[in-house]
């Protein structure tokens, strides 16, 4: 009972930060371009409303449990790819903050890792998936 409810939880907190990630781009679909832009991206626009729909998607995936290894993936490279464009090494010289934002990105990608080798757990799960059946 115990380890269902752990991965219960822990599927919820993924949830949880995806779909506030994805609110928070929906609700200022303006200033979420704004700060693609100011990291040099080209088409900031169109980048967001991916963004936002990629998080909704992992969202699914992390609350049904389909295709749960991917998401879990896929949300792990996400992380790190945010990691480095948004508060890399570049970001670090007078703002040391940032830095802390960088390495938090990786606790929570060794949290995805660690779930797409160990699967959505046993209960309420939604049995589809392309890897690791």
């Amino acid at each position: 009972m115990g380890k269902t409810l752990a991965i219960i939880v822990a599927r919820l907190i993924f949830a949880g930060l995806f779909l506030m990630a994805a609110t928070f781009k929906f609700a200022a679909m303006q200033a979420t371009p704004d700060y693609i832009a100011a990291a040099g991206f080209p088409l900031p626009l169109a980048l967001a409303w991916i963004a936002a729909f990629f998080e909704i998607a992992l969202v699914i995936g992390f609350l049904t449990g389909a295709f749960f290894r991917e998401a879990s993936l896929l949300a792990a490279a996400y992380i790190v790819f945010l990691a480095f464009a948004f508060h890399g090494p570049s970001h670090w010289e007078g703002n040391q903050a940032e830095f802390g934002f960088f390495v938090d990105h990786f606790s929570f990608f060794a949290g995805l890792l660690f779930a797409a080798v160990h699967g959505p757990g046993d209960r309420l799960t939604v049995r589809k998936g392309l890897i690791w059946q």
